[in-house]
């Protein structure tokens, strides 16, 4: 069966640091229910044989307008996200889903631990906002990791969620060099995690440059592989 493609409108474009921009779409047919960590198929009119298909998380859950928002980094050479900044209110593009199963478990019956870096926060902040508008945060640690001070995603947001429930941990870090630095600066946050405490679960998302070593960490101390859930977008 071929899968349901429909045009969305732009309705505000916005750039959330220099190098990250946020759309608001709205889709033109109907509205696609989600689950908080999904993603879309963008359906973009460029490359050698378009169109050219991106696959975006949503940033916020759904809403019953419609609403669906993508945050994506600018790449220097990447024909989608070029294209992407050239979108203004009004301009429509094709899109289809929602895709993927990175999302949250059924069962929350452990502490959560969501690392992400860069734009991988895109899916979790929006698991985590659903969880907060529930009232369901309990035990939350969440690691983010981006490659400046300046290009740190929701941060202040972030920050108040933090200081609103004390059960949810948030820690920042700057890896300036790329993935590989990165990984080196997660890794000792997770030792004390795997040594002292009970298991928790795991959500991991970035490029495989970060997820994979993470993840393999995490296996190695004990995990189950399919305990760890993992996204990466490269």
């Amino acid at each position: 069966m071929a899968e349901f493609t429909q045009a969305a409108r732009v309705l505000s474009v916005n750039d959330l640091t220099t190098h990250t921009r946020q759309l608001i779409l709205l889709p033109t047919v109907q509205n696609i229910v989600f689950q908080p960590g999904q993603w879309v198929s963008l359906k973009l009119p460029v490359g050698a044989a378009p169109p050219l298909n991106r696959a975006y998380s949503m940033a916020a859950p759904g809403t019953p307008s419609g609403e669906l928002t993508i945050i994506f980094d600018r790449v220097p050479d990447g024909m989608g996200s070029n294209y992407l900044y050239t979108l203004k209110p009004g301009d429509v593009i094709h899109l289809s889903g929602p895709y993927g199963n990175f999302t949250l478990p059924q069962q929350l019956d452990r502490d959560l631990l969501f690392v992400a870096r860069y734009t991988g926060l895109v899916p979790i902040r929006c698991m985590l906002k659903q969880l907060y508008t529930q009232r369901q945060i309990d035990t939350i640690l969440l690691i983010a990791v981006a490659p400046a001070e300046d290009e740190f995603l929701f941060h202040q947001e972030l920050l108040t969620v933090a200081v609103t429930y004390p059960k949810f941990r948030y820690l920042s870090f700057v890896a300036s060099e790329g993935a590989q630095q990165a990984v080196d600066l997660v890794r000792p946050m997770l030792r004390p995690l795997i040594e002292k405490a009970p298991k928790m679960i795991p959500m991991l998302c970035g490029t495989k440059g970060f997820v994979r070593p993470l993840r393999s960490y995490l296996v190695e101390a004990g995990y189950d592989r399919k305990e760890v859930k993992t996204e990466t977008y490269d």
